[in-house]
């Protein structure tokens, strides 16, 4: 139950797959949702801003030190149907 009312509200929760289809168009794909944790987007979260952002992992990235997508909005994602 808990799983079908994320996916009916298409909340993004931490680890779920992910469409990046924002502004940044070389970055379009599949990612992995976590929150982000940049200093920026802490202290907005912390003063009560609800536009919650994410940094967005390949989850087919070899190396461990690639560049990750940070800051991105919550407009700028969907909730990836192969989580079902």
């Amino acid at each position: 139950m808990h799983d079908t009312l994320f996916r009916a509200l298409d909340l993004i929760e931490p680890g779920d797959l992910v469409l990046y289809h924002g502004s940044i168009t070389d970055w379009h794909g599949l990612y992995l949702a976590a929150p982000c944790d940049c200093t920026p987007c802490v202290r907005d979260y912390n003063r009560g801003d609800n536009d919650v952002r994410y940094r967005l992992i390949d989850p087919f990235e070899e190396e461990p030190d690639a560049p990750t997508l940070r800051c991105a909005r919550r407009h700028s994602i969907s909730r990836s149907t192969a989580n079902a």
